[in-house]
């Protein structure tokens, strides 16, 4: 099994069904808990950044918290739905189709938040790095990143070898899983039957990776992009992470920059 490049076709077939099969994500619970953490290191507004912001609707949920959004996404027909989404809202978010290890930004943002493991589709630790000297560089002075990752755990214990399938009249797939525990690697190969009109069902098949990375790595990584790591936590209790936590919240704060009187000036630049 071999990482590589996620392009936006990947998510051609999935787009159109990925709400559906997701409802079962406390997407709310997930908004409460960030506002939560953003709050305690003091961003109770302001530009947000949702990165790898899929069909939106972390970003709607913030937006409705009273954050001015922008989100970013790779792929067109995720923020094809975004862009419906805002048009039923009324929220004033800005989507931009970019990828996110080459991301850029009209200017900073007070917090960087990625959700739904989309770190985790970043496949090669060099990759990773750009992202998060992206994050450092359009952040804020003291500015927060906040994202969540599937941990080892998760993928060689709940994932590993496993196949899961779910039917629906509008729509049903097959999750056929294979985990790399000597790369780290995750594979699954999605088979997908999509309900089009007229009662037919349209076939697709989608090939995913994603990277386990360790608490270490991403301690490393995250020095190593100028970023001061602040906690690791587990994302559902937001205690220290255990031998069987599933998903994990990383926060990092914003180092390099210096606010002067009525400008901010930045001390070095990573991109």
């Amino acid at each position: 099994m071999s990482g590589r490049r996620i392009v936006a076709d990947e998510y051609a077939g999935f787009a159109a069904v990925y709400d559906l099969f997701m409802d079962n994500v406390p997407y709310e619970k997930w908004r409460d808990r960030i506002v939560e953490l953003l709050k305690e290191y003091g961003i109770k507004d302001g530009l947000i950044l949702d990165l790898g912001c899929g069909t939106g609707t972390m970003t709607e949920l913030l937006a409705e918290a009273g954050y001015d959004m922008t989100g970013v996404d790779i792929s067109e027909e995720m923020l094809e739905l975004a862009a419906e989404k805002r048009f039923a809202s009324g929220h004033d978010i800005l989507y931009l189709l970019q990828d996110m290890r080459e991301f850029e930004l009209y200017g900073t943002v007070k917090a960087v938040v990625s959700v739904c493991d989309s770190v985790n589709y970043i496949t090669e630790e060099a990759d990773l790095l750009q992202v998060f000297r992206l994050v450092n560089n359009y952040l804020d002075p003291k500015g927060i990143f906040l994202f969540d990752l599937n941990t080892v755990y998760k993928y060689e214990t709940l994932l590993g070898e496993n196949t899961i399938a779910e039917n629906r009249e509008e729509g049903s797939f097959i999750w056929e899983n294979y985990y790399d525990p000597e790369e780290m690697l995750n594979q699954y190969d999605l088979t997908l039957f999509i309900r089009q009109k007229g009662g037919l069902y349209k076939r697709y098949e989608e090939t995913h990776f994603q990277r386990a990375y360790s608490e270490e790595q991403i301690r490393s990584l995250v020095k190593e992009a100028g970023m001061e790591l602040l906690r690791i936590c587990d994302a559902d209790t937001g205690q220290e992470p255990s031998e069987t936590t599933e998903r994990i919240h990383v926060i990092a704060r914003e180092h390099g920059k210096m606010e002067t009187e009525g400008e901010t000036k930045q001390c070095q630049t990573i991109l």
